[in-house]
């Protein structure tokens, strides 16, 4: 039987488990910073906060004020950890790549009637403010693009990319954390598509869909820091209190 090959976040945080397993990170010391184990690893940055993400929700890492990340502790010794299947990053990676040549296709075979539905769902997306409309828009949003090519299998590869971003515990879990810091989709960016789609510009729709992608990986990335600032935070406050406490004895 075929064994899926691992994603690449999952190799680099079951090398980082394997190496604090050996004891070449002990609970309690610091990891390198991301930019370095990024050197290390021969990925990018966000490769590294993907596994980083990983190690944290499995209890194994955490971050501390102003410092970086620290072992909590060992993994245990039953072997790999809970699959957590396709990380954010991975996943945009993979949109920017085929969804900008899903906008370029489309532009050549758009229909007037799917233009007025996208625009109809830009007014929705605008409405929707923070709710979770503005999720369920933006979805209505790229899978109408991706219809418009024409192409049934476009529509099914774009319509599965979003059932990963809504079932995978690592995605779901980044991008809940985007939502709770006020990330919602950018109007502007989607009507930037809608315009160059409604002029039949295959490279500008291409471009404009890549560039509102890249975006949102910024926004990931932007997310997750402040996620990691956060907890450091929260560990801080909770060693002021130990130590208030105990000064009043």
């Amino acid at each position: 039987m075929h064994v899926p090959a691992r994603k690449l976040y999952q190799r680099i945080a079951e090398d980082i488990a394997a190496a604090i397993a050996d004891g070449r990170y002990r609970p309690g010391t610091r990891l390198p910073g991301e930019r370095d184990l990024a050197e290390e690893f021969a990925v990018s940055r966000p490769t590294i906060r993907e596994a980083m993400i990983a190690l944290e929700i499995r209890g194994m890492v955490e971050a501390r004020q102003g410092s970086g990340i620290y072992v909590t502790q060992a993994p245990p010794p039953a072997g790999r950890s809970p699959e957590l299947d396709v990380g954010a990053f991975e996943l945009n990676e993979a949109r920017i790549l085929f969804e900008g040549e899903a906008a370029a296709l489309a532009a050549t075979s758009i229909e007037d009637e799917t233009l007025a539905a996208l625009d109809r769902v830009l007014e929705s997306m605008a409405g929707a403010g923070e709710s979770p409309g503005a999720v369920d828009a933006d979805r209505e949003f790229h899978l109408l693009i991706a219809e418009g090519t024409g192409n049934s299998i476009v529509r099914s590869v774009v319509e599965m990319l979003w059932q990963i971003r809504e079932s995978s515990p690592l995605c779901v879990h980044m991008f809940g954390k985007a939502r709770r810091e006020g990330v919602t989709p950018r109007v502007a960016e989607h009507r930037l598509i809608v315009d160059a789609l409604r002029a039949r510009n295959p490279q500008a729709a291409r471009e404009a869909m890549r560039a509102h992608l890249r975006r949102v990986t910024e926004d990931l990335l932007a997310a997750t820091e402040v996620e990691l600032i956060e907890r450091a935070q929260a560990e801080a406050h909770a060693q002021r209190s130990r130590i208030a406490q105990r000064a009043s004895l």
